[in-house]
Order: structure tokens, then sequence, then C-alpha cells
């Protein structure tokens, strides 16, 4: 069944939220650094992405994708009027859902979204083993522009 699409509301909050940080739990580099150096602070991986996701309601367009009543992805970014280029933070598809397309009708939805505010550029970034979203890039005509490594250091 095609996504449906429509403009995240605040009353999504708490769904959105607990699909996002579901859906990138095998992939956050979040998750990585609490491997390697326990919590920050006191605050685990699963925090930090909820203080993230209040941040993203507060400064970024939020899209849903859903199939009939049910809630099945999500996509958020920012949209740089000045240069007209969009920029996509989040993609996420409810883990029960994977595997379906829904992934790359969400990426399509945002990509519409931000055309139709008039973006004629887009750009996004992906973890080097995220094999599934890196696919779905290139086969999307995403092309690699540069590569970046996350250092981190205990002070």
């Amino acid at each position: 069944m095609p996504l449906q699409f429509r403009l995240a509301r605040r009353s999504d909050y708490d769904s959105v939220e607990h699909m996002v940080i579901s859906s990138f739990e095998p992939i956050t580099w979040f998750k990585k650094l609490d491997e390697r150096y326990g919590s920050l602070n006191g605050m685990d991986w699963r925090q930090r992405w909820r203080a993230r996701m209040t941040r993203v309601f507060e400064t970024e367009i939020g899209l849903v994708g859903e199939t009939g009543s049910s809630m099945v992805a999500f996509a958020s970014g920012t949209l740089d009027s000045q240069t007209r280029m969009g920029f996509v933070d989040l993609l996420a598809v409810d883990r029960s859902q994977q595997g379906k397309g829904y992934g790359r009708e969400m990426l399509r939805g945002m990509l519409d979204h931000f055309k139709r505010e008039g973006a004629l550029y887009v750009n996004l970034e992906c973890l080097v083993d995220n094999d599934t979203g890196n696919s779905l890039y290139r086969s999307e005509g995403f092309e690699e522009v540069a590569r970046s490594i996350r250092w981190f250091k205990k002070l």
C-alpha cells in the first residue's frame, strides 16, 4: 500500500520518537559510543536520542508516512531558502515495516516536499557502515561527495 504523507503534528511526537529511536538502534553512532565509553554524564544513547528528537520537532520539518491510519515512516530535515538546498536529517521506518519499500517512498516524499517548497538541491549524511541506507541513496541518484570521520575523546 502506498504511503500517504502529511506534516508531523505535536500529537505525533511520542509515536515518532519511539519509531525513530527503535529504527536507529542497530546503526546509530550514539549506541556505538556507549559501547566504548559508557553513558555520557549519566545519559545513555536512548536519552541522548530523546533530546535530539526534541530539537528535531522544535527546529525541523517533520513528515509522517502512513498506510491507512498507521504511521510507518518519518523523515525530517531543513531547507536553506538562500541556497535552495534541503537537508534530510532523519529517515526512519518502523522496524516491523522495514523491507517493504517504505524507506524509498518516505525519501521520495521528503524530496517532493522540498521541491514544493522551492528546493533545487538536497543533501544528506549516512554512516559508511549503513549498507541499507547507502544502497538506497545511491539507487535514488544521490552521489557521494565526501566522507567524514566522527572522532571522539574522553577528557
